[in-house]
């Protein structure tokens, strides 16, 4: 069965001059409009399409990808504000998606960003956007590693951090004392599981914990070292800003793993700067603990 507001493999049926009648199974033929077929589709094979409804609330088909599938959180832009029904969103197809009053209690002007997760209404059957976020997160226990690496959404600020939204799926918070820069709501990241409490509140840090992330930075400042013939401008000195720039990572591991290249002779301290030395015996990941 094809589902609405996802993406969907389904068969061609025919071909008419509108377009492609698709299969939707219970949902009966599904328009796929003639300026979005691929040149190159053969008679009988399937296609990959979007499902959603257009301005006359027909169930169509396209070959466009929005910024968010139903059941995903996304960053998006107000549009224009309609003050009976709620705002509108480009979410990357002609038809705006809308985010309906009761969905938000937040004042919105056009230009405006809002973190919402794109939900298929049960009442209408219409893809919607929705700014409670918590009505939408998962309700299965997180199964999340300590050190995973995850994918995050930054979904709002609070005194101690910044709510992330992890994978889709549940929600982590970031503290700002383990921040070297601010983060802006909406920004995409890669993150790190720092711990799961009781009650499934979870941790979350932007650098791999312990070995782990020393062992995966020292690898990479050698890369880098030698990408430059052996020398950089960094070292213990170096501003925390253009470290999380150039290696992703806070100054504390940076410094971390300064120390340990120079306790392993792989790098020597100029003053200002790093230099690679001749010791390639070592490598990063043997006695790091």
């Amino acid at each position: 069965m094809a589902d609405i507001g996802k993406r969907n493999l389904l068969s061609i049926i025919r071909e008419s001059a509108p377009g492609l009648y698709l299969d939707g199974g219970d949902l009966g033929e599904i328009l796929l409009p003639r300026r979005y077929i691929p040149r190159d589709i053969a008679p009988k094979e399937k296609i990959s399409v979007f499902l959603y409804r257009d301005s006359e609330d027909r169930l169509v088909a396209t070959t466009e990808t929005p910024l968010a599938e139903v059941g995903e959180f996304a960053s998006l832009q107000v549009v224009s504000v309609n003050p009976k029904v709620g705002a509108f969103l480009d979410w990357g197809l002609p038809k705006d998606l809308l985010l309906p009053y009761r969905e938000h209690d937040l004042p919105l002007r056009v230009g405006h960003r809002i973190v919402v997760c794109v939900v298929l209404d049960d009442k209408t059957d219409r893809i919607i956007a929705s700014a409670r976020l918590g009505r939408h997160l998962s309700k299965e226990a997180p199964g999340y590693r300590d050190g995973q690496q995850v994918d995050l959404l930054i979904a709002s600020e609070t005194e101690l951090g910044y709510n992330a939204i992890i994978e889709n799926a549940h929600r982590g918070l970031l503290y700002k004392d383990n921040l070297s820069n601010p983060l802006k709501i909406g920004q995409r990241i890669r993150g790190y599981v720092r711990t799961i409490r009781d009650g499934g509140k979870i941790d979350l840090s932007l650098d791999a914990s312990g070995y782990q992330r020393v062992f995966s930075l020292t690898g990479k400042i050698i890369q880098t070292l030698e990408r430059h013939n052996g020398h950089l401008a960094f070292d213990d000195d170096s501003s925390p800003e253009s470290i999380r720039q150039t290696f992703g990572v806070s100054k504390k591991a940076f410094k971390q793993a300064l120390g340990t290249l120079y306790k392993h002779r792989r790098i020597r301290f100029k003053n200002p700067g790093i230099e690679l030395l001749d010791n390639s015996a070592w490598e990063p990941g043997e006695d790091e603990a």
